[in-house]
């Protein structure tokens, strides 16, 4: 086990803190001081397709271990695996790897108070009462600094090809499709990822009238939104959406609407129990 008393006593139980991993999604609070939650990899259970490390540990260096036992971990291949879960943001594989929140079993962490919080456990089963876990996902490190993580994984697919084709509406290419992993558009053009054994993988793009390609379309960087899925055709602009998921990457920035104000207070009466004092990565907002 991952020792944690250190990290507990580096964040202590006075004083505005931030936690920075690799800086990929947008790094740390300036002007406070920082810490950064341990690495390494604890353990590789493949059996049990789980794997336990430190939040502080790079995703590819997890992927790369578990590609010895033919497996990886669900999250977008860039910056940590603690900076993953605290963003909560799924990368393109979202429609068939599932929500980044379904990752994570078991979570320790330190509490604005500074000390160690278990949350989760190894498995489903042995999990009961309030899920911590999932509320963790997305809170941006603003309920607690994860230490270590036990997180689920998925086996690597034996073939996994990009397609594309021609498309005004993405709906009718879809329709074809069975389990696709990713589904994007852009308001001409349907990029479909494929994955299972090769023969299987080539006879669903040809029923679906697809034809290979090097990969998925660069993704416009101004901002990143979610509408409902069957809302896509209505985007306008320079775009890429997920289809069957509603994420939408866009050239412009955006503005969120005012959120629901039921939902805001939720979010502060948990922020105020979780962290009074609002050490915590002070002026971050969920999600």
């Amino acid at each position: 086990m991952i020792e944690l008393a250190p990290f507990a006593e580096a964040v202590g139980s006075d004083g505005p803190i931030t936690i920075s991993g690799l800086g990929t999604r947008g790094g740390q609070v300036l002007g406070v001081r920082c810490v950064r939650a341990p690495s390494g990899i604890d353990w590789v259970q493949p059996d049990e397709m789980v794997v336990a490390c430190g939040a502080g540990t790079p995703v590819h260096e997890v992927n790369a271990a578990l590609a010895k036992h033919g497996q990886r971990v669900a999250l977008p291949d860039s910056g940590t695996i603690g900076g993953a879960l605290a963003v909560g943001h799924s990368d393109i594989r979202r429609l068939g790897d599932g929500p980044v929140r379904d990752v994570l079993l078991q979570a320790r962490y330190i509490s604005a108070a500074g000390e160690i919080v278990k949350a989760g456990g190894p498995t489903v089963k042995n999990v009961s009462g309030f899920d911590l876990c999932r509320l963790l996902v997305g809170s941006r490190g603003t309920l607690g600094f994860v230490g270590d993580v036990i997180v689920r994984t998925r086996p690597l697919a034996q073939h996994s090809q990009w397609f594309s084709a021609p498309a005004v509406d993405p709906s009718v290419c879809f329709a074809r499709l069975y389990r696709p992993i990713s589904v994007l558009w852009d308001g001409a053009t349907v990029w479909v990822l494929l994955e299972g054994h090769a023969a299987d993988v080539n006879e669903q793009a040809t029923g679906a009238g697809l034809s290979q390609c090097d990969g998925p379309p660069s993704l416009p960087t101004g901002s990143r939104r979610v509408v409902p899925p069957a809302a896509i055709g209505d985007v306008t602009g320079t775009f890429v959406t997920e289809v069957g998921v509603g994420v939408v990457h866009h050239a412009d920035p955006w503005t969120p609407p005012p959120g629901d104000e039921r939902a805001a207070q939720l979010e502060r009466a948990l922020k105020h129990e979780f962290d009074p004092t609002g050490r915590l990565n002070p002026g971050v907002q969920f999600g």
